[in-house]
């Protein structure tokens, strides 16, 4: 798990950003009505991380875990739908879609993982939500020194040479920026 720590430090970077915008979205939510919370004060399970134990999934566990735990913080309830071998679940690739509700909305995040026949896993995950800015905004507040590859007209990639493994996009909508942070890795031993 020690190596997963620290080749994942930008995942965990860019994962804090979205979860500070979101905490100060939700300064600026309505006052809930008497006897109810803010969404802020609820703790939601990590479904993905409860699944993967009930299905019995072993070899890429602690990997799956920490990046789903990454991409729930800050969300008030999580679901996932997960996809597995059932034939072998203890070292199947698996394949999961987590739908987030936020305190600003809501975001889905792919967390992907493939066993490794030496032991080690392959992990993928990526967190979708929109900003309600555009696009630009969104770049210059978060991806400054990244190097910006626009593909066809509404689309740019950003990357950090730091950091191969890692990319945001940034695709303009008209509701603001649709925001696909991306991260992936190769043979990351689980401990």
């Amino acid at each position: 798990m020690k190596s997963f720590k620290l080749i994942s430090s930008r995942f965990i970077g860019w994962m804090a950003a979205v979860i500070l915008s979101q905490a100060v979205a939700v300064s600026a939510v309505a006052v809930q009505p008497a006897g109810q919370g803010t969404h802020a004060s609820i703790a939601a399970p990590n479904s993905l991380a409860l699944a993967i134990k009930n299905v019995g999934i072993k070899q890429c566990a602690s990997s799956l875990t920490a990046l789903s735990a990454l991409g729930i913080q800050g969300a008030v309830n999580n679901d996932v739908l997960l996809d597995w071998d059932r034939s072998r679940p203890a070292n199947s690739a698996v394949f999961a879609l987590l739908a987030l509700d936020t305190p600003v909305g809501g975001a889905a995040m792919t967390v992907n993982a493939v066993s490794e026949a030496d032991g080690s896993c392959s992990v993928s995950a990526e967190r979708i939500s929109v900003a309600p800015a555009a696009c630009e905004a969104v770049a210059a507040q978060e991806l400054a020194g990244y190097r910006a590859t626009p593909l066809l007209n509404r689309i740019t990639v950003y990357t950090d040479h730091n950091d191969p493994g890692s990319s945001v996009s940034l695709f303009a909508v008209k509701e603001g920026c649709l925001v696909i942070r991306r991260f992936a890795r190769f043979n990351v031993r689980n401990n």
